[in-house]
């Protein structure tokens, strides 16, 4: 649908039916079940790019069937910072918010500022706050209440000539120090670029690992007595040599955050393993790929197994990232 009043139609025929409404915007973070989806699929083709210079600020209100990554990079090109870290990755604006899409160190609920949606309760247009939404790592209240609201727009308080942001190590260590006035927005875009496709993270018909709904878990947050639990253990194994090789980052609460991909390859599971059909990606570890021929079935059973090792073997519970329609 690429208006709002036809968004918004389509949603009461399905209510007046009786079907159930699987929104859709670029299906890049979805896996759905073998037997199908019954019911209304509502793909969302709102466009739209409006800018905002008033009150001494700028704010950028896209329409959810925007791609992402073409409102990644006319922010960039417009010397924008805000987005650049969120580069590379597929799907279309509208689904930013539900996932609070987040990579090489920045979240998009860093910059949002209001999200337009459709109440399907009350049957009415609302614009929610950023405190609204219930932003959290990779969550929010929209994807806790999935039937809950429609997204049709968000609004995004960027910063113009602000420097880009450089907290994620890999993406700073790509920089070094060979420029004291620190790379451009434009530099740290073709970075994330180039770092993502080396994972297999950005679209290509040719990479034989394609066929992903990118990082299928999330990275765990624990409490900082699991985590100094963990790297006990890596170093009484033999896993690593000094404590600093277990990767784990600062989280918010006194948290700590690990990596799980690390933890999926010392269980024992290894990049570019297969199942028949389906395996894991031969450049990253949290990428879960089908080759071609398989089921859904067969991809959710290597994802339990990968679950279950890991949780035997380290007491960490993973996190499934994509979201799951019409599965087991």
């Amino acid at each position: 649908m690429s208006d709002e009043g036809g968004v918004i139609e389509a949603l009461r025929w399905a209510e007046s039916e009786g079907l159930r409404v699987l929104v859709l915007g670029g299906g890049s973070n979805l896996v759905i079940g073998d037997a199908g989806w019954d019911g209304l699929v509502l793909c969302i083709g709102l466009r739209g790019f409006q800018v905002d210079r008033s009150a001494g600020r700028l704010r950028v209100q896209v329409g959810a069937g925007e791609p992402w990554d073409e409102v990644v990079g006319r922010t960039v090109q417009e010397g924008w910072a805000g987005l650049e870290c969120l580069s590379g990755i597929p799907g279309l604006a509208g689904a930013t918010p539900i996932q609070n899409v987040g990579a090489y160190g920045q979240e998009v609920a860093e910059v949002i500022v209001g999200v337009h949606v459709w109440d399907r309760m009350t049957r009415s247009r609302r614009v929610l706050t950023a405190a609204e939404c219930g932003f959290g790592y990779r969550d929010s209240a929209f994807k806790r209440e999935p039937e809950r609201v429609v997204v049709l727009a968000v609004d995004l308080e960027l910063r113009p000539g602000g420097a880009p942001t450089l907290r994620y190590a890999e993406l700073a260590r790509a920089f070094g120090e060979t420029s004291t006035a620190g790379p451009s927005l434009t530099e740290v875009r073709e970075r994330v670029l180039a770092l993502r496709r080396s994972k297999s993270m950005v679209l290509d018909p040719s990479d034989p690992n394609r066929r992903s709904a990118g990082s299928f878990f999330t990275n765990p947050v624990v409490e900082a007595a699991a985590a100094q639990v963990l790297v006990e253990q890596a170093l009484r194994e033999g896993l690593v040599e000094h404590a600093a090789a277990v990767p784990r980052y600062p989280a918010e609460g006194g948290r700590v955050k690990l990596a799980a991909a690390w933890l999926i390859e010392a269980a024992g599971f290894h990049k570019g393993e297969r199942r028949g059909a389906v395996g894991i990606s031969s450049r990253h570890a949290l990428a879960l790929v089908h080759h071609g021929g398989g089921t859904t079935r067969e991809l959710l059973e290597l994802a339990a197994e990968i679950e279950a090792r890991v949780q035997a073997r380290f007491g960490i519970v993973l996190r499934r990232e994509p979201v799951l329609v019409g599965t087991p």
